[in-house]
C-alpha cells in the first residue's frame, strides 16, 4: 500500500490538532470548574440544570421582595407602636378629666393638651413609607391619607392593601388602609350604644350595656322615656320611622339591671317624667372623630347637676370609643408583627432551598477536578507520543539508505 508523504502529514496534522483542542477544552473546564461547556457537551443535564437556574433566580427575587416586604412592614410596625403610644396617653388624658374635683379651666386645659395628641395622631397616620409614598393610604399612596377637619379627620385614601409574592403561592399584605386601622373604631360596646338625654336637665347615668342574648338584637332604636320617678315606657323605632311602644308602665329601680331585646344595661339616677334614654346600633367611628368629640365635652362647662351627668356620660362614651379603636390599632399592628415573623421563617427556608439548588447544579455542572486532571495528563502523553511518532515517521528517507 502507498502511502504519499503529503497524505501522511495530513493525517498527522488532524490527530495531533484534534489531540490539542481535547487538551484545550479539559484545560478549560479547568479554568472555568464547569464540566459543561456548551448545551452539546451533555443535553440532559444542560436541560435540566437550566431549569433549576430559573428555579433558583426566582428564589433570590423572592428573597428580594422579603427584604421589601420586611422594610414596608417594619415602617407600619414603627408608626402602630408610636399610635398605640398616643392612643393610650389620650385614654389616660380622658380617665383623669374625669375627677370630680377639677375645674372647668383644668378640663380646657386638658382639652388643649388633647387638640396637640390629635394633630400627633394625624400625623402618624400620614407617615410617609420611605418610597415617596403613605403608609395608610392603601393603592392612593402618592398623596396623604388624612386631612384635618372640624370634625376630626377626613380619609382620602381606599381600602387597598398592597402586596409582595415572598414564596411560591404565598402574599403578604405590606401596608394597611387607614381606614380599618383608624375609622373602624364601633361605639358603645360593639353592639349598641347607650345615650342619656341631658337637654332637659336630667342627670340620669346609663351603662354602657352589653349583650345578654345575641338572637334577640334587632339593630333598631329605642326610647326609654321617664312617665314617673318610678315607671317608665319603651318605644321601638324600626328602620322604616315607624315608632311602636313595646313596653310602658314598667317598675323602675336604681341601679337595677334592665334587659331589652337582648340588651343589658343599669341605669342610675332619680327621673323626672320626661326625662329620656336612647339605644341604637353601634356604629363605626373614627378615633379622630372620637378625639375632637372629647374636646368638645372637656370644653364644655359643667357647673349644673344634668352638665356634670353630660360630662360624665361624654367621658364615659369617649373611653368606650377610643378602647374600640385601640383594639384595632393593636390588631393591625399584632398582623404586621405576624407577618414579619412569617418573613423569618420564609427567609430560612429560602435560604436552603438556594443551597440545594446550588447544590444540584453543582452536581450537574461542576467539573470533577480528580478525573480532569488525570485525562488532561492521558491526554498531554498522548500528543506527545504521537508528535514524537510523527517526528521519526517524518524522519523516514530512501536516501538514508544509499551510500
Amino acid at each position: 500500500m502507498r502511502i504519499s508523504t503529503n497524505s501522511m502529514y495530513e493525517t498527522a496534522t488532524t490527530q495531533m490538532g484534534n489531540l490539542q483542542s481535547t487538551i484545550d477544552r479539559t484545560m478549560q473546564q479547568i479554568s472555568t470548574q464547569r464540566r459543561i461547556l456548551t448545551p452539546s457537551d451533555d443535553p440532559v443535564a444542560s436541560a435540566r440544570a437550566l431549569v433549576v437556574e430559573q428555579a433558583q433566580a426566582m428564589n433570590t427575587q423572592f428573597a428580594t421582595n422579603r427584604q421589601n416586604a420586611k422594610s414596608s412592614l417594619s415602617h407600619v410596625d414603627l408608626a402602630l407602636g408610636s399610635v398605640t403610644t398616643l392612643i393610650q396617653d389620650v385614654q389616660a388624658l380622658a380617665v383623669s378629666a374625669g375627677n370630680g374635683s377639677l375645674s372647668n379651666s383644668d378640663r380646657a386645659s386638658k382639652a388643649t393638651e388633647l387638640e396637640g395628641k390629635l394633630s400627633d395622631l394625624l400625623a402618624l397616620a400620614n407617615t410617609a413609607d420611605g418610597a415617596g409614598g403613605y403608609l395608610f393610604a392603601g393603592f392612593k399612596s402618592g398623596s396623604a391619607p388624612y386631612s384635618q377637619t372640624a370634625q376630626g379627620a377626613t380619609y382620602n385614601g381606599d381600602d387597598g392593601q398592597r402586596q409582595l409574592q415572598v414564596a411560591s403561592g404565598r402574599q403578604i399584605d405590606v401596608s394597611v388602609a387607614g381606614r380599618f386601622v383608624f375609622d373602624s373604631g364601633m361605639t358603645g360596646n360593639g353592639s349598641f350604644v347607650t345615650a342619656s338625654d341631658t337637654s332637659n336637665g336630667s342627670s340620669l347615668a346609663i351603662s354602657a350595656g352589653s349583650v345578654a342574648d345575641a338572637s334577640k338584637l334587632t339593630g333598631q332604636s329605642y326610647k326609654i322615656e321617664f312617665t314617673a320617678t318610678d315607671s317608665y315606657k319603651v318605644t321601638l323605632t324600626d328602620s322604616s320611622g315607624t315608632s311602636n311602644v313595646i313596653a310602658a308602665d314598667q317598675d323602675y329601680k336604681s341601679g337595677e339591671s334592665i334587659v331589652i331585646d337582648g340588651m343589658k344595661f343599669e341605669i342610675s339616677g332619680t327621673p323626672t317624667a320626661g326625662n329620656s334614654l336612647t339605644l341604637d346600633k353601634s356604629k363605626k367611628e373614627s378615633i379622630f372623630a372620637t378625639v375632637a368629640t372629647l374636646i368638645g365635652v372637656l370644653r364644655t362647662p359643667a357647673d349644673s347637676a344634668s352638665s356634670k351627668a353630660a360630662l360624665s356620660a361624654g367621658l364615659a362614651t369617649a373611653l368606650n370609643n377610643v378602647r374600640s379603636n385601640f383594639d384595632n390599632v393593636l390588631s393591625a399592628r399584632s398582623a404586621a408583627g405576624t407577618f414579619l415573623k412569617e418573613i423569618d421563617y420564609l427567609d430560612s427556608a429560602g435560604a436552603d432551598l438556594d443551597l440545594q439548588y446550588t447544590s444540584t447544579l453543582s452536581d450537574l455542572q461542576d467539573v470533577d477536578y480528580f478525573k480532569a486532571i488525570s485525562s488532561l495528563a492521558q491526554q498531554k502523553l498522548t500528543l506527545e507520543a504521537a508528535q514524537k511518532s510523527f517526528t521519526t515517521m517524518s524522519g523516514l528517507s530512501l536516501f538514508n539508505y544509499i551510500n
